[in-house]
């Protein structure tokens, strides 16, 4: 591979996603490196004053601030934007940078957004609290009614928001069918596509306007450092996002950026294990539970719908085992798997939702959305899913099921 192929749209939009995953976004220096060169550098120089002025003035292109450009983040945003099939990527310093700037970047007071109830508990604070603060008016639905959604339009509306899976309760939308009403109404959609990522599902075939992630999940997928990516159209990117992050300074830093490079190098390969050893977890412990919620089992409501628009069903999953107390004992007598709101790790990680990710949200909210009191989290990871089902079946008997 020649210094800027791994730059150049022409070729890398026709390699396979496994590929483009590996080098896509790929520049290399005069040194010729192996692998992407890490640039730790707040900002640059140049040889005469014309240089930055251009650069300023958008004509010429180059290094301007590390707050606008680094050359390993702009590597990030490419292989990001590659593999999602977007024309544009801004990397953000988390996950809930990617989300808040997806939204208030294209948000003003007097608008109206529709948001899925079920979601993570800091994506519903932005709806619940954040927003209305700005005068942006917010209604929360149930994403699997079809229906709602365009129930809830009103002449204001500028955004659809939702998740899928949804965090923790896994709820799966019908991405083609959201989207679409929103296109009818000239709304823009603003997918979190963080549970699945590109390597599992890909919402821009399904009409989305806008993919928003938090990198630290799978596609670092070891649990190592925080980051975000928003991918969108070139000119929503340059017009809509990147006069607010200019502006307020939510971005990636280079090592972050460097690490999730990294990452996505096996991503594809992580992915589609841990999901097999998601389906085959989930199957062993059904039988021993009230209630399981995995999409990758026949028995999730929207199981045939999540096969249709995911390659796989990802790496986590969520079971009710009736109440706190033995969810405690539970995850008290686990062995193996670690106690962690963590997701997206190559280890297997459980958590109760209740009382971690979603328990700012209160008894009321987490009643809403369906996060119980008895309700676990998981997120499967590379270990010999048999060592796995010897943890959880320990744990389970420990915890009377």
């Amino acid at each position: 591979m020649k210094k800027t192929t791994g730059t150049d749209r022409s070729i890398t939009s026709k390699w396979r996603p496994a590929t483009q995953a590996v080098r896509g976004g790929t520049w290399r220096s005069e040194h010729g490196e192996t692998s992407e060169a890490l640039f730790l550098t707040s900002g640059y120089t140049y040889d005469d004053a014309q240089t930055p002025a251009d650069r300023f003035a958008g004509e010429m292109q180059g290094m301007t601030y590390s707050r606008l450009q680094n050359p390993t983040v702009a590597m990030l945003e490419e292989r990001i934007a590659l593999m999602e099939g977007a024309e544009a990527c801004r990397a953000q310093a988390s996950g809930m940078a990617a989300m808040t700037t997806a939204l208030l970047c294209q948000l003003s007071a007097g608008d109206h957004v529709v948001g899925a109830r079920a979601a993570f508990g800091s994506c519903r604070w932005l709806l619940d609290h954040l927003l209305p603060r700005f005068g942006i008016e917010t209604s929360v639905i149930d994403s699997a009614d079809d229906d709602a959604w365009e129930a809830a339009i009103k002449p204001n509306t500028k955004a659809f928001f939702f998740e899928t899976p949804a965090n923790p309760t896994l709820d799966v939308v019908d991405v083609a069918h959201v989207c679409g009403v929103a296109k009818a109404h000239g709304i823009t959609t603003v997918v979190d596509n963080a549970f699945a990522t590109s390597a599992l599902q890909k919402p821009m075939e399904y009409g989305a306007d806008v993919v928003a992630y938090s990198a630290t999940k799978l596609m670092d997928g070891q649990g190592r450092v925080l980051a975000g990516a928003v991918c969108g159209s070139q000119e929503w990117i340059d017009e809509v996002l990147l006069p607010f992050q200019r502006n307020t300074g939510p971005n990636c830093a280079p090592f972050n950026a460097w690490v999730v490079l990294k990452g996505l190098e096996t991503l594809d390969l992580r992915a589609r294990r841990q999901s097999e050893n998601a389906v085959a977890l989930g199957a062993f412990i059904e039988p021993r539970v009230p209630r399981m919620l995995h999409p990758g089992l026949a028995s999730h409501p929207r199981h045939d719908l999540a096969m249709k628009q995911m390659v796989a069903t990802g790496p986590i999953f969520a079971f009710d085992v009736g109440d706190r107390a033995t969810a405690f004992a539970v995850l008290d007598a686990l062995d193996l798997v670690d106690i962690s709101n963590n997701i997206g790790d190559a280890r297997s990680l459980m958590c109760h939702p209740a009382s971690t990710t979603h328990a700012n949200m209160g008894e009321d909210g987490r009643a809403a959305m369906g996060v119980t009191e008895g309700l676990l989290r998981i997120n499967v990871g590379l270990e010999d899913v048999e060592d796995l089902k010897e943890d959880l079946d320990r744990a389970l008997s420990a915890a009377g099921l």
